[in-house]
């Protein structure tokens, strides 16, 4: 997700120039794939994890919005400090010498509000609990990084516009690139692979559209194709693969 104006003026206010061994766990194997992957009752630790730091983020953000907390200017330094800038990456100077580097992982836990975190963690709960449970939380949570590291850089390079990004999509469209490739290994199917793209396409254009163009669409793209190839990298390293 974009931020708007109220974000860009927070980081002109904030810039003096805007210039043992691991192992991976057991895969799904075709057989899962063929008749349907199912979600556990319970999600994973690490899906629990990922999905509490969002949402402990996002809950101090709105106690301070509401001056129960701290102070209203806590949201507005979030988004200067945490916030991915594409700026950044073309001579902008940062906050801090490392935030060029860490806003590739800590934009992932912010969000721009309950509507947007809600939308992301029920995506993150019906993904994340399935791809977890199969292919074991260490691969899950390799590929749930590599996919935001990948929607982050991809934004980077492709945004046109100033404004910060923010959310886990990157990363949650990722874990749908992992589902299309296990989907395509066990079926074999083109129309299958264009089926699932398409409405992910078309799922980007929809929120286009709601959103008024507010959409980090660069980051899904992104974020889609990490998660596509780390999966199959890993397949590759795990002894009997999924084939």
């Amino acid at each position: 997700m974009l931020l708007g104006r109220k974000a860009r003026q927070a980081w002109r206010l904030a810039i003096s120039d805007p210039h043992g061994q691991s192992k991976y766990m057991t895969a799904p194997d075709k057989e899962d794939l063929r008749h349907g992957m199912h979600a556990p009752s319970r999600p994973s630790p690490v899906v629990l994890w990922i999905g509490g730091s969002c949402i402990v983020v996002e809950l101090v953000l709105q106690a301070a919005d509401f001056g129960l907390i701290g102070s209203p200017l806590w949201r507005s330094l979030a988004y200067q400090n945490g916030a991915f800038w594409p700026g950044l990456l073309r001579g902008w100077q940062a906050n801090y010498s490392a935030q060029p580097v860490l806003m590739f992982v800590t934009y992932a836990f912010l969000h721009g509000g309950f509507g947007h975190l809600a939308g992301n963690m029920l995506a993150l709960l019906a993904l994340g609990r399935i791809a977890a449970a199969h292919i074991g939380q260490r691969a899950f949570a390799v590929v749930y990084t590599v996919s935001a590291l990948g929607g982050a850089a991809t934004f980077g390079v492709l945004a046109q516009s100033p404004q910060p990004m923010v959310g886990a999509s990157g990363a949650l469209f990722g874990l749908a690139g992992a589902w299309l490739n296990w989907d395509y290994v066990a079926h074999r199917r083109l129309w299958r692979l264009i089926r699932g793209a398409g409405f992910l396409a078309g799922l980007n254009v929809v929120l286009w559209f709601l959103l008024d163009g507010a959409l980090a669409w660069q980051a899904h793209l992104g974020g889609f194709l990490a998660g596509w190839i780390t999966v199959a990298l890993l397949k590759r390293r795990q002894s009997g693969g999924w084939g």
